[in-house]
């Protein structure tokens, strides 16, 4: 803890040094695998449920069809580097193929399944995978028939590889499901590499380094185009081995071999975003436990393998919670096994759930950091937290600068959050680095917050959602914690719109829970019994769910939801 810093100092705050943290493994994906496979190899690491049938993976069976995977793509000749995309739900096949690429030297390239054709032609060519694995059906979707319809000219050339000069670097396409045409089913994929050795996926995998690309991600895009992030191996095992100090797992001398086990995680939230890869492969497998999969969340049916799979940590995110607690049989489900659940949390507070476990929630964190670069782990007392995002994590540091010139603020300022560490990203894809970290090698992330003298980040949230109204500067996301608590409320996001006379005013957005009676006046009422009266909302807007446009990871879009809010506000007054 930085206490020397004194309200004068600059706007610094450092963690310890990476060398001296403690409960880390293996650095590669591929050593990452082979260490929990070893060490666990008779627990189970994956199960799913489907109308077909259960399957069920322990860690040695993880192993093996990783290594299925890697064979396959050394046989369509993958090599050293090249991209693999992953376009799957929550299921097994989603981990072979991501591990599976990165033990035969690729990258394994996560594609969101909420993309639309308009975004998956997007994703293709920005990525340049040279192979495609997908899922093939994933809910009212055809994942096959919208490739075909984006390249209609996408044929077979020799040895099955496929050409197409819309997608001039994909040679080969598999998916889960029956395959069609250029698309191989998974069986007849992973048959391509039946005669390759283990010895030479070994040696593949033995070529990793930490500081080579492992995975390229892409940001969710809530403001503009997703952006491909690309990450080290050393970048992305640091965090998975960093949940189990994250989640209190870890013993008091910080030896990762001796971890809490039997962990047993749900999470329907997609793999391909850098959050929930790390949460739940961090939480099941780094401490040998097991992934509950669900490939699309159904609260019912979410709550029904909770209980059958004895689940002990859920994984979800906040709107998910409300829909949990509204499902049919939440009040009727055993939720005993639960732990890793906070007691505020409606799981947490559920009649059959006995917890006192406190969910790491002071934290903050960018896909470009690949996720958490300050937190304060489970346990942490709270006047230590102070209503904080955390301290910065081993070999971070962040500063506060100016938006406009750069310059480190002083201590307590407000400014934008910068930082850089051993977990930032490679760069963007197609954007020079130059361009993207300051000169003393920052991430400038956009965001605006405060460090405090107690080497404490408090974030304020997007500087460009920031509002400006009358002279004061108001953070939505205070507002939205107050309004989420008002029982009625099932989706809360306040704007500003922009005003002749204050600049911007306050709104609220809400969408309101199904029979629930909401009006302006109540909701201004509700929010004026804590907070300053700058802040309550001017105006109250209800909406329904399917108004709202939200991005694949539920992060309601707030440039297109500002200029929905002005265009209401403006046919209600003429």
């Amino acid at each position: 803890m930085n206490s020397a810093a004194s309200p004068s100092s600059p706007s610094v705050i450092r963690g310890l040094p990476l060398a001296e943290e403690t409960g880390l493994g293996p650095l590669t994906l591929p050593a990452y695998l082979r260490d929990v496979t070893t060490r666990y190899a008779a627990n189970e690491a994956l199960v799913m449920h489907e109308a077909t049938g259960t399957t069920r993976w322990s860690y040695a069976e993880l192993w093996a069809q990783a290594a299925a995977v890697a064979k396959a793509l050394h046989a369509c000749g993958v090599g050293k580097g090249e991209r693999v995309g992953v376009m799957m739900t929550n299921r097994p096949e989603w981990l072979s193929a991501c591990f599976g690429a990165t033990m035969a030297g690729g990258i394994a390239s996560g594609i969101s399944t909420f993309s639309t054709p308009a975004e998956l032609d997007y994703l293709l060519r920005s990525s340049g995978v040279s192979v495609l694995l997908l899922e093939r059906r994933v809910l009212k979707k055809d994942f096959v028939q919208i490739l075909f319809e984006l390249e209609p000219a996408i044929r077979i050339g020799a040895a099955g590889a496929v050409r197409s000069t819309k997608y001039p670097f994909l040679k080969f396409l598999a998916c889960v499901g029956d395959g069609e045409g250029a698309v191989e089913g998974w069986s007849q994929f992973l048959a391509r590499g039946a005669q390759v050795a283990d010895e030479t996926i070994d040696a593949t995998a033995a070529t990793v380094t930490p500081a080579d690309p492992g995975l390229l991600f892409f940001s969710s895009g809530s403001t503009s185009k997703p952006k491909g992030i690309m990450n080290a191996h050393r970048g992305v095992c640091l965090q998975l081995w960093r949940w189990l100090r994250f989640y209190g797992m870890l013993p008091a001398d910080g030896d990762h071999t001796r971890a809490a086990q039997g962990v047993r995680c749900w999470s329907a939230n997609g793999f391909f975003w850098s959050g929930n890869f790390a949460q739940a492969f961090g939480g099941a497998l780094s401490s040998g436990g097991s992934l509950v999969l669900q490939g699309t969340f159904v609260a019912d049916e979410a709550l029904r393998l909770m209980e059958q799979e004895k689940v002990t940590l859920a994984v979800a995110w906040p709107h998910q919670w409300k829909q949990l607690e509204e499902a049919p049989n939440f009040a009727s489900v055993d939720l005993s096994s639960l732990h890793y659940v906070d007691p505020t949390t409606p799981l947490g507070r559920h009649p059959s759930v006995k917890t006192d476990w406190q969910e790491p929630m002071a934290a903050y964190g960018n896909t470009e950091t690949f996720t958490i670069s300050s937190i304060f782990p489970s346990g942490t007392p709270r006047e230590r937290i102070n209503k904080s995002h955390g301290e910065p994590q081993p070999g971070n540091i962040f500063k506060i600068v100016d938006p406009l010139s750069g310059v480190v603020l002083p201590m307590g300022e407000r400014g934008e959050i910068a930082v850089k560490g051993p977990t930032l990203m490679l760069g963007y894809l197609g954007v020079p680095l130059d361009e993207t970290l300051d000169d003393e090698g920052f991430f400038r992330t956009g965001d605006g917050g405060h460090v405090d003298a107690d080497n404490r980040l408090y974030w304020e949230g997007r500087l460009n959602d920031i509002i400006k109204t009358g002279g004061a500067n108001v953070s939505p996301l205070e507002i939205d914690d107050v309004i989420r608590a008002h029982p009625g409320v099932k989706i809360t996001l306040t704007v500003g719109v922009p005003h002749d006379t204050l600049g911007e005013i306050v709104v609220a957005c809400i969408v309101p829970f199904e029979h629930a009676s909401l009006d302006e006046n109540g909701i201004r009422e509700f929010a004026r019994e804590k907070l300053a009266s700058y802040k309550v909302p001017r105006r109250v807007l209800f909406f329904r769910d399917e108004e709202l446009a939200t991005t694949g990871s539920a992060k309601i879009k707030s440039s297109e939801l500002r200029k929905l809010a002005a265009q209401r506000l403006a046919g209600a007054a003429n």
